[in-house]
């Protein structure tokens, strides 16, 4: 699963790109390397329906009994733990130009996927939620957020087979935000194979 992802390209083009209408981010610098439990932009709507940019932090609470650790990625969105979030106002778009897989066999080699040598912009679907605790020495109320998975395609199969994130583009995005649920949990498939490409591969510490 994806645990390493990248935003490059510059802030205006995300605003415009995604549709944005507030930007709560600042002075947003380029990302080459997004971990989890880092903070990152997300866009979300906002109660009148408008698109704001926030930064939050990647990885939910994770449910009762199953550890400590952040959730950072959401593949069974039929649990009940995940249902309050799935309505338009706990969805999401993490903004990226490339993302980072993993091969499963040892010694494990990073392959970076975007849907181009130019890497243009693209989202994940997400989910995000307030939360109050202590995340990074901070005891406060959180933003927090996490990405769906899903099947991958026969690009990132013979890298990782096990899944992949839920890949969108500006249209499918639209109906990611702003769609009823099984509209947008539709969406939850494998990201076109012709239109994703290995752009990096080898040892290096971005995106």
């Amino acid at each position: 699963m994806c645990t390493l992802y990248a935003l490059t390209r510059p802030q205006d083009a995300v605003r415009r790109h995604f549709k944005v209408g507030r930007d709560r981010t600042g002075n947003l610098p380029a990302l080459p390397a997004i971990f989890p439990d880092q903070l990152a932009p997300v866009i979300r709507l906002a109660d009148d329906g408008e698109r704001v940019m926030e930064i939050m932090r990647w990885g939910f609470p994770p449910p009762p009994n199953a550890g400590k650790q952040p959730i950072t990625n959401v593949r069974n969105v039929a649990s009940a733990f995940w249902r309050p979030w799935l309505g338009r106002q706990g969805r999401c778009l993490m903004p990226v130009s490339s993302f980072c897989e993993y091969t499963d066999a040892t010694p494990k080699v990073p392959h970076w996927f975007a849907l181009g040598t130019e890497r243009p912009l693209f989202a994940f679907a997400g989910i995000w939620r307030t939360w109050v605790g202590t995340r990074k020495g901070e005891d406060k109320e959180h933003r927090l957020f996490a990405f769906l998975t899903t099947e991958p395609n026969d690009v990132v199969r013979p890298i990782h087979a096990k899944a992949m994130p839920v890949v969108l583009t500006a249209a499918t995005a639209d109906c990611w935000l702003e769609g009823d649920v099984p509209s947008a949990l539709s969406l939850q498939r494998p990201f076109e194979s012709g239109l994703l490409h290995v752009v990096a591969t080898g040892a290096r510490a971005d995106g």
